[in-house]
Protein backbone atom coordinates (compact mmCIF):
# COMPACT_ATOMS: atom_id res chain seq x y z
CA UNK A 1 0.00 0.00 0.00
CA UNK A 2 1.23 3.39 -0.79
CA UNK A 3 0.35 4.87 2.74
CA UNK A 4 -0.21 2.86 6.21
CA UNK A 5 -0.44 3.51 9.42
CA UNK A 6 2.66 2.08 11.65
CA UNK A 7 1.12 3.04 14.98
CA UNK A 8 -1.10 4.87 16.36
CA UNK A 9 -2.01 5.99 20.33
CA UNK A 10 -3.28 9.20 21.74
CA UNK A 11 -0.09 10.34 21.84
CA UNK A 12 1.28 10.44 18.02
CA UNK A 13 0.44 8.76 14.89
CA UNK A 14 3.08 7.18 12.96
CA UNK A 15 2.79 7.06 8.93
CA UNK A 16 4.47 5.80 6.00
CA UNK A 17 4.33 6.58 2.78
CA UNK A 18 5.90 4.68 -0.56
CA UNK A 19 6.25 6.94 -3.15
CA UNK A 20 6.13 5.28 -6.52
CA UNK A 21 8.69 6.30 -9.55
CA UNK A 22 6.86 5.55 -12.52
CA UNK A 23 7.48 8.96 -14.84
CA UNK A 24 10.69 10.66 -16.20
CA UNK A 25 8.99 14.27 -15.64
CA UNK A 26 8.73 16.31 -12.46
CA UNK A 27 5.36 17.26 -12.17
CA UNK A 28 4.01 13.85 -12.77
CA UNK A 29 6.04 12.55 -10.12
CA UNK A 30 4.54 15.89 -7.78
CA UNK A 31 1.04 14.51 -8.54
CA UNK A 32 2.49 11.33 -7.80
CA UNK A 33 3.23 12.42 -4.27
CA UNK A 34 0.21 13.94 -3.79
CA UNK A 35 -2.15 11.22 -4.23
CA UNK A 36 0.32 9.40 -2.13
CA UNK A 37 -0.26 12.47 1.01
CA UNK A 38 -4.31 12.58 0.79
CA UNK A 39 -4.01 8.53 1.05
CA UNK A 40 -1.70 9.06 4.04
CA UNK A 41 -3.90 12.03 5.04
CA UNK A 42 -7.05 9.85 4.90
CA UNK A 43 -5.98 7.68 7.24
CA UNK A 44 -4.51 10.26 9.52
CA UNK A 45 -7.14 11.71 9.37
CA UNK A 46 -9.69 8.37 10.12
CA UNK A 47 -7.33 8.29 13.26
CA UNK A 48 -8.17 11.58 14.60
CA UNK A 49 -11.54 11.40 14.40
CA UNK A 50 -11.29 8.28 16.54
CA UNK A 51 -9.91 10.96 19.70
CA UNK A 52 -13.29 12.19 19.97
CA UNK A 53 -15.31 9.03 20.32
CA UNK A 54 -16.27 8.69 23.52
CA UNK A 55 -15.19 6.50 25.91
CA UNK A 56 -17.71 4.76 27.06
CA UNK A 57 -21.32 3.86 25.92
CA UNK A 58 -22.71 6.03 29.41
CA UNK A 59 -25.70 8.38 28.64
CA UNK A 60 -24.58 11.79 27.99
CA UNK A 61 -26.74 15.10 28.57
CA UNK A 62 -26.91 17.86 25.58
CA UNK A 63 -29.28 20.71 25.50
CA UNK A 64 -30.67 19.48 29.39
CA UNK A 65 -31.78 16.53 27.89
CA UNK A 66 -30.48 12.72 28.34
CA UNK A 67 -29.23 10.78 25.20
CA UNK A 68 -28.61 7.04 25.43
CA UNK A 69 -26.22 4.70 23.63
CA UNK A 70 -27.69 3.45 20.65
CA UNK A 71 -24.40 1.59 18.76
CA UNK A 72 -22.22 2.34 16.11
CA UNK A 73 -23.06 3.81 12.34
CA UNK A 74 -21.11 4.28 9.68
CA UNK A 75 -20.43 7.91 8.16
CA UNK A 76 -18.03 9.39 5.14
CA UNK A 77 -16.77 12.66 6.28
CA UNK A 78 -15.35 14.65 4.03
CA UNK A 79 -11.70 16.26 4.47
CA UNK A 80 -9.40 17.96 2.52
CA UNK A 81 -7.92 14.55 2.09
CA UNK A 82 -10.69 12.71 0.65
CA UNK A 83 -13.59 10.63 2.11
CA UNK A 84 -13.21 8.90 5.78
CA UNK A 85 -15.50 5.89 6.31
CA UNK A 86 -15.82 6.09 10.03
CA UNK A 87 -18.24 3.81 12.06
CA UNK A 88 -19.29 6.44 14.98
CA UNK A 89 -21.01 6.35 18.15
CA UNK A 90 -24.52 8.05 17.92
CA UNK A 91 -27.02 8.46 20.76
CA UNK A 92 -31.05 9.31 21.07
CA UNK A 93 -33.41 10.81 23.21
CA UNK A 94 -35.94 9.37 25.49
CA UNK A 95 -38.58 10.13 23.22
CA UNK A 96 -36.71 8.40 20.21
CA UNK A 97 -36.26 10.23 16.77
CA UNK A 98 -33.27 12.53 15.93
CA UNK A 99 -30.29 10.85 16.58
CA UNK A 100 -26.52 12.55 17.77
CA UNK A 101 -22.92 11.71 17.25
CA UNK A 102 -20.69 13.42 20.25
CA UNK A 103 -17.62 12.92 17.93
CA UNK A 104 -19.52 15.40 15.21
CA UNK A 105 -19.80 17.71 18.32
CA UNK A 106 -16.67 17.56 19.82
CA UNK A 107 -14.66 17.41 16.43
CA UNK A 108 -16.52 20.40 15.13
CA UNK A 109 -18.00 18.83 12.28
CA UNK A 110 -20.01 20.61 9.62
CA UNK A 111 -22.68 18.34 8.07
CA UNK A 112 -20.38 15.90 7.26
CA UNK A 113 -17.22 17.75 6.50
CA UNK A 114 -13.79 18.05 8.93
CA UNK A 115 -13.60 22.14 10.16
CA UNK A 116 -10.45 22.53 7.81
CA UNK A 117 -12.52 21.35 4.98
CA UNK A 118 -15.22 23.59 5.73
CA UNK A 119 -13.45 26.46 6.64
CA UNK A 120 -10.95 26.35 3.14
CA UNK A 121 -14.12 25.59 1.12
CA UNK A 122 -16.02 27.60 2.07
CA UNK A 123 -13.48 30.53 2.04
CA UNK A 124 -12.53 29.48 -1.38
CA UNK A 125 -16.58 29.82 -2.47
CA UNK A 126 -16.34 33.91 -0.59
CA UNK A 127 -13.74 34.66 -3.12
CA UNK A 128 -14.93 32.40 -6.53
CA UNK A 129 -18.33 30.92 -8.04
CA UNK A 130 -18.84 27.26 -7.36
CA UNK A 131 -17.40 25.83 -10.71
CA UNK A 132 -13.88 27.40 -10.01
CA UNK A 133 -13.93 26.17 -6.73
CA UNK A 134 -14.84 22.67 -8.10
CA UNK A 135 -11.82 23.10 -10.38
CA UNK A 136 -9.56 24.88 -8.30
CA UNK A 137 -9.86 21.04 -5.97
CA UNK A 138 -9.96 19.27 -8.89
CA UNK A 139 -6.30 20.81 -10.10
CA UNK A 140 -4.75 21.69 -7.08
CA UNK A 141 -6.25 19.26 -4.24
CA UNK A 142 -7.29 16.16 -6.40
CA UNK A 143 -10.49 15.81 -4.61
CA UNK A 144 -13.66 15.92 -7.09
CA UNK A 145 -16.59 17.41 -5.51
CA UNK A 146 -19.77 18.55 -6.74
CA UNK A 147 -21.32 22.13 -7.53
CA UNK A 148 -24.15 21.60 -5.59
CA UNK A 149 -22.25 20.00 -2.29
CA UNK A 150 -20.02 23.28 -2.77
CA UNK A 151 -23.07 25.70 -2.48
CA UNK A 152 -24.37 23.59 0.42
CA UNK A 153 -21.64 23.46 2.50
CA UNK A 154 -20.92 27.08 2.26
CA UNK A 155 -24.69 27.53 3.21
CA UNK A 156 -23.96 25.61 6.58
CA UNK A 157 -20.48 27.66 7.12
CA UNK A 158 -22.99 30.94 7.03
CA UNK A 159 -25.18 29.27 9.52
CA UNK A 160 -22.62 28.72 11.64
CA UNK A 161 -21.68 32.53 11.36
CA UNK A 162 -25.03 33.65 12.02
CA UNK A 163 -25.45 31.64 14.94
CA UNK A 164 -22.26 32.96 16.24
CA UNK A 165 -22.87 36.37 15.70
CA UNK A 166 -26.53 35.84 17.34
CA UNK A 167 -24.16 34.26 20.45
CA UNK A 168 -23.58 38.36 22.03
CA UNK A 169 -19.94 37.58 21.71
CA UNK A 170 -17.35 39.99 20.43
CA UNK A 171 -14.35 39.72 18.29
CA UNK A 172 -11.36 40.27 19.91
CA UNK A 173 -9.58 43.16 17.74
CA UNK A 174 -6.00 42.84 16.40
CA UNK A 175 -3.35 43.99 18.12
CA UNK A 176 -2.34 47.32 17.12
CA UNK A 177 0.87 49.38 16.45
CA UNK A 178 -0.54 52.70 17.85
CA UNK A 179 -3.14 54.16 20.64
CA UNK A 180 -6.41 54.61 18.69
CA UNK A 181 -7.51 58.40 18.61
CA UNK A 182 -10.36 58.13 16.24
CA UNK A 183 -12.90 55.86 14.67
CA UNK A 184 -14.39 57.15 11.61
CA UNK A 185 -18.18 54.87 10.49
CA UNK A 186 -19.19 55.05 7.38
CA UNK A 187 -21.69 53.12 5.12
CA UNK A 188 -22.86 53.30 1.14
CA UNK A 189 -24.93 51.06 -1.28
CA UNK A 190 -23.99 49.25 -4.52
CA UNK A 191 -26.59 47.68 -6.87
CA UNK A 192 -26.60 43.56 -7.34
CA UNK A 193 -28.61 41.62 -9.46
CA UNK A 194 -31.18 39.51 -7.77
CA UNK A 195 -33.20 36.79 -9.32
CA UNK A 196 -36.79 37.80 -9.02
CA UNK A 197 -36.70 41.57 -7.93
CA UNK A 198 -33.71 42.49 -10.60
CA UNK A 199 -31.32 45.81 -9.21
CA UNK A 200 -31.38 46.56 -5.34
CA UNK A 201 -28.70 47.59 -3.75
CA UNK A 202 -26.62 45.98 -1.08
CA UNK A 203 -24.93 47.61 1.94
CA UNK A 204 -21.46 48.30 3.21
CA UNK A 205 -20.50 49.59 6.51
CA UNK A 206 -16.84 50.03 7.46
CA UNK A 207 -15.43 51.44 11.08
CA UNK A 208 -12.29 52.23 10.63
CA UNK A 209 -9.55 53.16 13.65
CA UNK A 210 -7.31 55.63 13.47
CA UNK A 211 -4.10 56.94 15.19
CA UNK A 212 -3.69 60.69 16.95
CA UNK A 213 -1.34 61.28 13.25
CA UNK A 214 -4.39 60.04 11.21
CA UNK A 215 -3.02 56.32 10.23
CA UNK A 216 -5.41 54.07 9.70
CA UNK A 217 -4.59 50.78 12.05
CA UNK A 218 -7.79 48.39 11.43
CA UNK A 219 -10.97 48.21 10.04
CA UNK A 220 -14.21 46.77 10.08
CA UNK A 221 -16.18 45.42 7.33
CA UNK A 222 -19.97 44.68 7.52
CA UNK A 223 -22.03 43.77 4.48
CA UNK A 224 -25.67 42.58 3.99
CA UNK A 225 -27.82 41.86 0.89
CA UNK A 226 -30.58 44.13 -0.26
CA UNK A 227 -33.46 44.19 2.14
CA UNK A 228 -36.03 46.92 2.47
CA UNK A 229 -35.79 49.33 5.15
CA UNK A 230 -32.10 47.94 5.52
CA UNK A 231 -33.18 47.42 9.04
CA UNK A 232 -30.57 44.26 9.09
CA UNK A 233 -27.76 45.94 7.88
CA UNK A 234 -28.62 48.72 10.48
CA UNK A 235 -28.86 46.51 13.31
CA UNK A 236 -25.09 44.90 12.27
CA UNK A 237 -23.81 47.82 12.37
CA UNK A 238 -25.01 49.42 15.58
CA UNK A 239 -24.08 45.92 17.04
CA UNK A 240 -20.59 46.78 15.43
CA UNK A 241 -20.27 50.81 17.15
CA UNK A 242 -21.78 49.08 20.47
CA UNK A 243 -18.81 46.72 20.83
CA UNK A 244 -16.19 49.59 20.07
CA UNK A 245 -17.94 51.98 22.52
CA UNK A 246 -17.84 49.41 25.05
CA UNK A 247 -13.37 49.05 23.90
CA UNK A 248 -13.11 52.76 23.20
CA UNK A 249 -15.20 55.14 25.39
CA UNK A 250 -13.03 57.72 24.96
CA UNK A 251 -12.01 58.37 21.51
CA UNK A 252 -13.95 60.60 19.30
CA UNK A 253 -16.40 58.98 16.54
CA UNK A 254 -16.59 60.45 13.33
CA UNK A 255 -18.88 59.86 10.11
CA UNK A 256 -17.90 60.19 6.98
CA UNK A 257 -20.28 59.16 3.62
CA UNK A 258 -22.05 61.01 0.57
CA UNK A 259 -24.63 63.48 0.67
CA UNK A 260 -27.35 60.42 0.82
CA UNK A 261 -29.85 61.59 3.91
CA UNK A 262 -30.51 58.28 5.03
CA UNK A 263 -26.87 58.18 5.97
CA UNK A 264 -26.55 60.81 7.83
CA UNK A 265 -30.31 59.89 9.83
CA UNK A 266 -27.91 56.91 10.73
CA UNK A 267 -24.24 58.26 11.40
CA UNK A 268 -25.53 61.42 13.59
CA UNK A 269 -26.69 59.29 15.71
CA UNK A 270 -23.24 57.57 16.77
CA UNK A 271 -20.92 60.26 16.38
CA UNK A 272 -19.68 63.61 17.43
CA UNK A 273 -18.32 64.64 14.28
CA UNK A 274 -20.11 64.49 11.07
CA UNK A 275 -18.01 65.05 7.38
CA UNK A 276 -18.66 64.91 3.75
CA UNK A 277 -17.00 62.97 1.61
CA UNK A 278 -14.71 65.90 0.14
CA UNK A 279 -14.25 63.73 -3.47
CA UNK A 280 -17.65 63.88 -3.75
CA UNK A 281 -17.83 67.29 -3.10
CA UNK A 282 -14.82 68.12 -5.56
CA UNK A 283 -16.44 66.10 -8.65
CA UNK A 284 -19.34 68.72 -8.01
CA UNK A 285 -16.83 71.92 -8.36
CA UNK A 286 -15.20 69.71 -10.82
CA UNK A 287 -18.97 69.72 -13.02
CA UNK A 288 -18.47 74.01 -11.79
CA UNK A 289 -15.60 74.28 -13.45
CA UNK A 290 -16.41 73.16 -16.55
CA UNK A 291 -19.41 75.50 -16.64
CA UNK A 292 -17.23 78.26 -16.28
CA UNK A 293 -14.33 77.53 -18.52
CA UNK A 294 -15.92 75.85 -21.36
CA UNK A 295 -13.57 76.85 -23.63
CA UNK A 296 -10.02 76.87 -21.76
CA UNK A 297 -8.86 73.25 -19.87
CA UNK A 298 -5.90 75.54 -18.13
CA UNK A 299 -8.09 78.11 -16.58
CA UNK A 300 -10.45 75.49 -15.43
CA UNK A 301 -7.50 73.75 -13.90
CA UNK A 302 -6.76 76.83 -11.95
CA UNK A 303 -9.63 77.81 -10.99
CA UNK A 304 -10.42 73.95 -9.61
CA UNK A 305 -7.11 74.14 -7.54
CA UNK A 306 -7.85 77.24 -6.20
CA UNK A 307 -11.50 76.10 -5.18
CA UNK A 308 -10.35 72.95 -3.64
CA UNK A 309 -7.51 74.51 -1.37
CA UNK A 310 -10.02 76.64 -0.25
CA UNK A 311 -12.46 74.31 0.50
CA UNK A 312 -10.07 71.85 2.26
CA UNK A 313 -7.81 74.21 4.01
CA UNK A 314 -10.22 77.92 4.79
CA UNK A 315 -12.41 78.03 7.87
CA UNK A 316 -16.08 79.00 5.87
CA UNK A 317 -14.28 78.07 2.34
CA UNK A 318 -17.40 76.15 1.54
CA UNK A 319 -19.85 79.15 1.81
CA UNK A 320 -17.96 81.00 0.31
CA UNK A 321 -17.55 79.07 -2.67
CA UNK A 322 -21.19 78.54 -2.66
CA UNK A 323 -21.62 82.14 -2.60
CA UNK A 324 -19.12 82.37 -5.77
CA UNK A 325 -20.87 79.38 -8.01
CA UNK A 326 -24.29 81.05 -6.91
CA UNK A 327 -23.54 84.40 -8.28
CA UNK A 328 -21.34 83.41 -11.29
CA UNK A 329 -21.97 84.55 -14.73
CA UNK A 330 -21.89 81.05 -17.29
CA UNK A 331 -20.31 82.09 -20.32
CA UNK A 332 -22.28 79.56 -22.16
CA UNK A 333 -25.25 79.06 -20.72
CA UNK A 334 -26.18 75.38 -22.33
CA UNK A 335 -28.82 73.23 -20.47
CA UNK A 336 -26.00 70.88 -19.76
CA UNK A 337 -23.67 73.64 -18.43
CA UNK A 338 -26.52 74.96 -16.49
CA UNK A 339 -27.37 71.73 -14.95
CA UNK A 340 -23.31 71.31 -13.41
CA UNK A 341 -23.34 74.39 -12.08
CA UNK A 342 -27.24 73.88 -10.58
CA UNK A 343 -26.23 70.59 -9.17
CA UNK A 344 -23.19 72.37 -7.84
CA UNK A 345 -25.30 74.64 -5.66
CA UNK A 346 -27.68 72.09 -4.38
CA UNK A 347 -25.12 69.81 -3.44
CA UNK A 348 -23.67 72.70 -1.77
CA UNK A 349 -26.45 74.00 -0.13
CA UNK A 350 -27.75 70.88 1.85
CA UNK A 351 -24.23 70.00 2.33
CA UNK A 352 -22.32 72.85 3.56
CA UNK A 353 -22.23 72.39 7.16
CA UNK A 354 -20.75 68.68 7.18
CA UNK A 355 -17.90 70.71 4.97
CA UNK A 356 -15.34 71.42 7.88
CA UNK A 357 -12.29 70.23 6.22
CA UNK A 358 -10.18 72.36 8.09
CA UNK A 359 -10.82 71.51 11.00
CA UNK A 360 -10.27 67.67 10.13
CA UNK A 361 -7.56 67.81 8.67
CA UNK A 362 -6.06 69.91 11.90
CA UNK A 363 -7.26 67.27 14.31
CA UNK A 364 -5.85 64.28 11.61
CA UNK A 365 -9.52 63.23 10.47
CA UNK A 366 -10.34 61.51 7.40
CA UNK A 367 -11.72 63.61 5.10
CA UNK A 368 -12.81 60.31 2.26
CA UNK A 369 -14.90 57.53 2.55
CA UNK A 370 -12.72 55.86 -0.21
CA UNK A 371 -12.49 52.78 2.61
CA UNK A 372 -16.38 52.57 2.25
CA UNK A 373 -16.70 52.94 -1.18
CA UNK A 374 -13.71 50.26 -1.74
CA UNK A 375 -16.00 47.99 0.40
CA UNK A 376 -18.36 48.16 -2.16
CA UNK A 377 -16.19 46.50 -4.87
CA UNK A 378 -14.69 44.52 -2.42
CA UNK A 379 -17.75 43.48 -0.59
CA UNK A 380 -20.14 43.11 -3.09
CA UNK A 381 -19.13 43.96 -6.86
CA UNK A 382 -15.46 41.55 -6.75
CA UNK A 383 -17.68 38.25 -6.27
CA UNK A 384 -21.51 38.68 -6.27
CA UNK A 385 -21.35 41.19 -9.52
CA UNK A 386 -19.08 38.63 -12.45
CA UNK A 387 -20.99 38.27 -16.21
CA UNK A 388 -24.16 36.59 -15.54
CA UNK A 389 -24.85 36.51 -11.82
CA UNK A 390 -28.14 36.45 -10.22
CA UNK A 391 -28.62 36.13 -6.68
CA UNK A 392 -31.03 34.81 -4.13
CA UNK A 393 -30.94 37.27 -1.17
CA UNK A 394 -30.55 34.30 1.43
CA UNK A 395 -27.45 33.20 -0.76
CA UNK A 396 -25.72 37.06 -1.22
CA UNK A 397 -26.20 37.32 2.44
CA UNK A 398 -24.35 33.96 3.61
CA UNK A 399 -21.65 35.50 0.89
CA UNK A 400 -21.49 38.82 2.23
CA UNK A 401 -20.84 37.54 6.05
CA UNK A 402 -18.39 35.39 5.13
CA UNK A 403 -16.22 38.08 3.38
CA UNK A 404 -17.02 40.30 5.45
CA UNK A 405 -15.28 37.92 8.51
CA UNK A 406 -12.50 37.28 5.51
CA UNK A 407 -11.69 40.93 4.86
CA UNK A 408 -11.68 42.11 8.48
CA UNK A 409 -8.61 41.20 9.78
CA UNK A 410 -8.40 38.46 12.53
CA UNK A 411 -12.16 37.65 12.45
CA UNK A 412 -12.11 34.24 10.27
CA UNK A 413 -9.47 33.09 11.94
CA UNK A 414 -11.44 33.71 15.81
CA UNK A 415 -14.82 31.93 14.07
CA UNK A 416 -13.08 29.03 13.76
CA UNK A 417 -11.37 28.86 17.09
CA UNK A 418 -14.62 30.08 18.55
CA UNK A 419 -16.50 26.91 16.89
CA UNK A 420 -13.64 24.17 17.75
CA UNK A 421 -13.81 25.37 21.60
CA UNK A 422 -17.05 24.98 21.57
CA UNK A 423 -18.75 27.93 21.41
CA UNK A 424 -21.31 27.48 18.85
CA UNK A 425 -24.38 26.11 19.84
CA UNK A 426 -26.04 22.61 19.67
CA UNK A 427 -29.52 22.88 17.90
CA UNK A 428 -31.29 19.83 16.71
Amino acid sequence: MPASIVSSNREKIVLQIEIPIEAGNMLDLENSLQKTLNDAGQLGAQELLGLFEPANKEPIVVNKQKWSYKGKVLKHYESMYGKIPFKRSVYQGVRGGVTLSPLDIDAGIVGSATPKFAKSLAWKYSQMPAPAVKEDFEANHQRTLSNSYIKHLSDRVGALIEEHSDADHDYDLPQLDKPVSTVAIGLDGTCMLLCEEGWREAMCGTLSLYSADGDRLHTIYIGSAPEYGKESFLTKLNDEITALKQKYPQVTYIGVADGAKENWRFLKQHTSGQILDFYHASEYLGGVAEALFPTSKAKRKLWLEDRLHCLKHKRGGAKKILHEIESAELPKKTTALIEKRYKAVTYFTNNHQLMNYHQAIKRHWTIGSGVTEAACKTLVKQRLCSSGMRWKATGAEVLLNTRSLIQSKGRWEQLWTNILSGKQKVDL
